[in-house]
């Protein structure tokens, strides 16, 4: 029996201080929700990433707060031990802080979330500290945003030039007065996301950042190999679940076609007697 506590913002904020990574991985629903919290994932993330994992959409544009609630209640409900972070889709917080905390409002109290994330730095700042102030944990996610990625020039890495990475910083600096309760920086070199995060006194998490952050997140999707579309170079693959899937169903095909399924083994039967008083 799984004897793990419910990780906490304490329990975060001690692996810092005693300088372990936490392990932080995005979920979408309840079945590799729980194989995650079984796991001992200290972090799940149901990212709004399930526009292009889980709904198929080519980005995360069209992904809505009525999806991000329906799937972040799935995972809460099987996610026992780990601390749970729902993403705040695209134009959920952008345009009011009374939306802001409406739509934040729905993760933590509908869906059972334990936070919420944003994108952004300053032009956001404002938007966070109204969520804090509302008695919401914000986490904020600089760097490569996909929100934002057509601003960006597409999926590019992030902190490579001096004001790049000097925006970056005063970015980071800004979410932290505002309240955030941690940062996750995206697609920028190792050596950026340990400056920034030096800067900082608030846990610090990567994806795509190199190891010198204090924990690392990645699309479980990528991790297990269910997403075909791309692979970015910081991925690691560790199965092919997809190919195993695949291959399963294939099997399932030939079987049904060839008369091998469903055999006697698998069938419901009632005995000749009963079968006979069906007519009479």
């Amino acid at each position: 029996m799984d004897q793990r506590k419910k990780t906490t913002l304490l329990t975060l904020r001690k692996l810092k201080d005693e300088n372990k990574k936490a392990v932080y991985l995005t979920s979408y629903d309840y079945p590799i929700a729980l194989l995650a919290d079984r796991a001992g994932v200290d972090m799940i993330l149901v990212g709004d990433s399930l526009g292009m994992t889980t709904l198929g959409f080519k980005d995360t544009l069209k992904v809505t707060m009525d999806d991000m609630v329906r799937h972040a209640s799935a995972v809460t409900r099987a996610a026992t031990n780990s601390f749970v972070i729902g993403d705040m889709p695209f134009m959920s917080y952008q345009t009011s802080n009374r939306d802001a905390i409406i739509n934040a409002g729905r993760l933590v109290g509908e869906a059972g979330c334990d936070a919420v994330k944003c994108e952004g730095g300053i032009r956001v700042v404002e938007r966070v500290r109204a969520m804090v102030n509302a008695g919401i944990l914000v986490q904020g996610h600089l760097g490569l945003t996909p929100q934002n990625a057509a601003q960006m020039g597409g999926y590019r890495v992030q902190g490579k030039t001096k004001e790049s990475y000097q925006q970056l910083l005063k970015d980071a600096l800004a979410l932290e007065e505002a309240g955030v309760f941690s940062i996750l920086l995206e697609g920028m070199p190792s050596q950026v996301a340990e400056k920034i995060k030096n800067h900082l006194s608030i846990p610090v998490y990567g994806i795509g950042a190199g190891n010198k952050v204090d924990g690392q997140l990645i699309i479980v999707h990528d991790l297990i190999g269910l997403f075909e579309q791309f692979t970015p170079k910081f991925v690691k693959r560790y199965a092919e679940a997809g190919k195993v899937i695949e291959e399963a169903i294939i099997h399932y095909c030939d079987d049904v076609r060839k008369e091998k399924f469903p055999t006697k083994k698998y069938f419901y039967e009632i005995s000749k007697e009963d079968l006979k008083k069906l007519d009479q």
